[in-house]
């Protein structure tokens, strides 16, 4: 059986490219896979309502449902933009949820998985904005917020985030941060680090260990695959 890792396809609309392509690829998971690890951003934006979804995500949630019924165990990382992930992922599909990532054991290995927004010290502002988004405050006024209001806010947020990020990528090398982060990792005991996040896969072995950077599903349609010990990164 198999384990796979994907991670930033921030879904928008059914109709997308990368939306229905997702779709076909979740669905060809059923019988041969073991746990889904979802590293973050998979929607461009998601809160969780207690008696509410956002209706454009409908489809992949029936088909996370029916992986769920299978008998696949989902693993979600919580990404900067969806977080408080709430019910219909906790209960309605029993999701084992990371809001800061963490470790995973697959045949006896510690893995740690994280959605990499984090790994950057030096992006002080950002976590900052971290911190408040998933405040128990916020938490609280999202209870009081339309789920409509709520989308359109985060649709200009979300352009705002886009905009920003080609400079962030020329000031700090996503490479350069991910090799720190997992060299510390390695240090405390995790043989392979997984993350996401910066939307370049590429994987890398040394004696110290294994970093896999996942891509995303937006063009590029990159994931990984844990099988028989050994990680592997793809394409769909």
């Amino acid at each position: 059986m198999k384990d796979i890792f994907l991670a930033d396809a921030h879904l928008l609309d059914p109709a997308d490219e990368n939306y229905r392509r997702l779709l076909a690829f979740l669905e060809r998971l059923r019988g041969e896979t073991r746990t889904l690890f979802l590293l973050g951003d998979i929607f461009e934006f998601w809160i969780g309502y207690r008696h509410t979804v956002f209706t454009p995500y409908v489809p992949v949630l029936e088909t996370l449902r029916r992986l769920h019924e299978d008998g696949i165990q989902i693993v979600y990382v919580e990404g900067n933009h969806d977080f408080h992930l709430g019910p219909y992922f906790e209960k309605t599909l029993s999701c084992r949820i990371l809001p800061n990532g963490g470790e995973v054991t697959l045949d006896g290995r510690r893995i740690f998985i994280a959605h990499g927004d984090l790994v950057n010290p030096g992006d002080r502002g950002y976590r900052i904005l971290r911190r408040f988004l998933r405040s128990r405050a916020l938490r609280g006024l999202k209870a009081l917020l339309p789920p409509d209001w709520a989308w359109n806010i985060a649709r200009w947020s979300s352009r705002q985030s886009h905009k920003s990020r080609p400079a962030k990528q020329i000031r700090w090398s996503p490479r350069d941060l991910l090799t720190v982060h997992a060299r510390h990792l390695f240090a405390a005991g995790y043989p392979v680090v997984v993350t996401a996040h910066f939307h370049s896969p590429w994987i890398e072995r040394s004696e110290e260990g294994t970093i896999i950077s996942l891509g995303d599903w937006i063009d590029q349609y990159s994931y990984a695959v844990h099988e028989d010990g050994e990680f592997r990164l793809e394409t769909y």
